[in-house]
């Protein structure tokens, strides 16, 4: 199969030979033909296997080929994505696809001034990409207008929620046109997808191209269990141990982001950060310096972990793991892309045996796990399986209590001072999935 069998115009395939691309994925195979027959889609496929060519060049396709010229302050066509990296990382992907098409292309979002934003918009845009929140902005400022939307395209919607943007998503969808296309692109489709899916699309096609939140084969998996105070000092072990040149790491927290950039540059290493809480040029500049390897350890929060293409990454480390079990799968996704291999080490602790569950159950499978001498952890991780349990070793007999004491108390109960407790398990966050009055909808001719 090639991609002039799909059914792609000449300019799109002119652009698909400038850039390499010979065969169509299994994603790009079956959603493209989808797209240009107007249907209403929800796909589902492994990071790194090619979804927003699935989307976009066909997207571009229809652009060209159908409706009117684009009116000022208005769009035709509208990506929505959950982070700034990622909307600059989409757009990229579409700008070079429409190389040789008449077609104008943007991305708005969130960190930068809104007047350049704004100045852009005046002429109108065919194809947006855009944050919900910078969106919902420019919309209110009257700066953009939907009512020449053909499609809407909403790319990593799960993340979308995990960051709190139902409240935006609902307002939005209550500006756009009620006939429209609308396509939903994601490595994993939770079950409050599915529920929102069901609210706003029309008889949709549903395309999975792999088992539902599988992790890519391609990346080597394994978890190093270790005190949760010794991780830096851990981290710094394996990567002198293992010469490691270019590294994703990614961490819980915007604190612990930083503090972990301050210890490693403390140490003569070339690290840098990216984090919410950072100017967007700051971020952007420091993603550019790990892609070209001007920096060798790269430490982020989650707004890494959707999307990115970094180019023959060979490591990923979860320094900690993530709250919600579905970022695992993207973040190690930003390795083994495009048919490359790559590996994925999780350095866990006690308290995160909960978290660790979890990830397995939602994988299906049970990570191997690991100790590195000279960091066993004083508290043990209890084992666990791909079925969910945390299977808790079998406590020792109680002592009897001995005149003149001798034991440990831990509120009022005698305990054998080798005991630990397991931790308290972790309550995953409730998202809150908006609801939306979609109305009747008219099918497109």
């Amino acid at each position: 199969m090639t991609f002039a069998t799909l059914g792609l115009i000449e300019p799109l395939l002119r652009s698909l030979e400038t850039l390499g691309y010979q065969t169509p994925t299994p994603v790009q195979a079956q959603a493209i033909p989808a797209v240009l027959a107007g249907r209403d889609l929800m796909a589902a496929a492994q990071t790194g296997t090619g979804k927003t060519a699935g989307f976009a060049l066909p997207l571009l396709q229809l652009l060209a080929m159908e409706g009117p010229k684009v009116s000022a302050n208005s769009v035709r066509a509208l990506i929505l994505v959950p982070t700034r990296e990622l909307a600059e990382q989409v757009h990229e992907a579409v700008r070079q696809y429409a190389e040789n098409l008449p077609l104008r292309t943007y991305a708005v979002y969130g960190g930068v001034s809104i007047n350049p934003q704004m100045m852009k918009l005046r002429s109108g845009v065919d194809l947006l990409v855009a944050t919900p929140g910078r969106l919902l902005d420019l919309f209110r400022q009257n700066a953009l207008k939907f009512n020449q939307l053909q499609t809407l395209v909403l790319d990593e919607a799960d993340r979308m929620l995990d960051l709190g943007f139902s409240e935006e998503l609902a307002n939005i969808y209550k500006a756009l046109p009620k006939k429209r296309q609308t396509l939903l692109f994601s490595a994993t489709f939770s079950d409050d997808i599915r529920l929102l899916a069901g609210q706003m699309l029309n008889d949709p096609l549903s395309i999975e191209v792999s088992p539902r939140n599988v992790a890519a084969n391609t990346v080597k998996q394994w978890v190093v269990t270790v005190d949760k105070k010794r991780k830096p000092e851990l981290f710094v072990h394996l990567m002198r141990k293992g010469k490691w040149k270019q590294v994703l790491v990614f961490a819980k927290t915007r604190n612990g982001v930083d503090a972990l950039v301050e210890k490693l540059q403390g140490l003569g290493i070339n690290a840098d950060g990216i984090h919410g809480d950072k100017p967007q040029a700051t971020r952007q500049r420091a993603l550019d310096r790990f892609k070209l390897s001007e920096v060798q350890i790269l430490v982020a929060t989650d707004v890494a972990a959707r999307g990115l293409d970094i180019e023959d990454l060979p490591l990923v480390v979860n320094f900690d793991l993530p709250i919600v079990a579905e970022d695992y799968i993207h973040r190690i996704g930003r390795t083994g892309r495009a048919g490359s291999t790559g590996e994925a080490i999780s350095l866990v602790c006690a308290d995160e045996v909960n978290l660790l569950s979890a990830i397995e159950m939602l994988t299906r499978q049970t990570l191997k796990r690991q100790n590195e001498p000279d960091f066993e952890p004083e508290h043990r991780v209890p084992d666990t399986d791909a079925s969910g349990q945390v299977i808790k070793k079998p406590k020792k007999p109680k002592k009897p209590k001995a005149s003149g004491g001798g034991g440990k108390r831990n509120l009022g109960k005698w305990v054998d001072s080798g005991e630990v407790s397991a931790p308290e398990p972790s309550v995953k966050p409730v998202r809150k999935v908006p609801v939306f009055n979609t109305g009747p909808r008219k099918r497109k001719p």
